[in-house]
């Protein structure tokens, strides 16, 4: 163990933490938000090599080979929700993905947690396949880590975090309000107190969307994502990690 707590995280757009955007446009996230919350109890140093728009294969062999490379304490990994919105979704490969980020991150003697993504597919497209394969995926990973003996945060369970009001107008990604329940539920499963009211239940139900909502949500979301994967791009195309290299995070109140 360093003197100090080394983590890192990997993944795509969830633990990059796109939906809970700081005034300056960078994303914070959930990821972002446990190392500050961490940083008040010792000295943290924090990478975050996660990228939004990554398949599951690139996070579990290029993130994963880059991070262990240098040395983290912890670990958190999540990857397969892009997987999971594609024709080639493929859950045996999946497995085998998942169970390489768990051998070798114990091999290397690091502290590993994985964990899923939270549930999207009330308001999405297709969101009945979408929540059946996230339904398989999740098995598989509690399997695997059940297996291995691997911490495991299950937010795909999470009914609260379902529902509409913590996700961002694309309905894919988290809100500021979801990453923040996010981390809260991941700082509890490492033994802290997060902070109150940040597992506190949202006040008011979910209303259906209305119809000029759902035009505008097709229009502004959902056709732009179809044209950009038709065309083999990717919202990650060029974009950089934002902590490649160890920061120093300082303790937030």
């Amino acid at each position: 163990m360093h003197e100090v707590l080394r983590y890192a995280a990997i993944g795509d757009s969830f633990t990059e933490g796109i939906g809970d955007e700081r005034p300056d446009g960078t994303p914070r996230g959930w990821a972002d938000q446990t190392a500050a919350q961490l940083a008040r109890h010792q000295v943290v140093e924090y990478v975050n090599l996660a990228i939004r728009g990554r398949l599951l294969e690139p996070i579990a062999t290029e993130q994963l080979d880059d991070v262990l490379a240098l040395e983290p304490d912890l670990l958190t990994f999540n990857g397969g929700g892009n997987d999971l919105l594609r024709p080639s979704y493929d859950p045996d490969r999946l497995t085998a993905l998942t169970e390489r980020v768990i051998l070798a991150s114990k091999a290397a003697g690091v502290r590993v947690v994985v964990l899923s993504g939270a549930n999207p597919s009330r308001r999405i497209p297709f969101g009945a396949k979408v929540n059946a394969a996230g339904i398989e995926l999740t098995r598989i990973v509690r399997e695997l880590t059940d297996r291995h003996g691997v911490e495991f945060v299950d937010n795909f369970g999470d009914g609260e975090l379902a529902r509409a009001g913590y996700w961002s107008p694309d309905r894919i990604h988290l809100n500021a309000d979801g990453h923040r329940r996010v981390a809260a539920r991941l700082l509890t499963h490492l033994g802290y107190q997060p902070p109150s009211g940040w597992l506190t239940p949202l006040p008011h139900p979910d209303a259906p969307p209305t119809r000029r909502e759902q035009i505008g949500y097709y229009r502004e979301h959902v056709a732009p994502w179809v044209w950009r994967h038709l065309r083999g791009r990717s919202s990650g195309d060029g974009v950089e990690p934002k902590h490649a290299a160890w920061t120093t995070i300082p303790a937030t109140g």
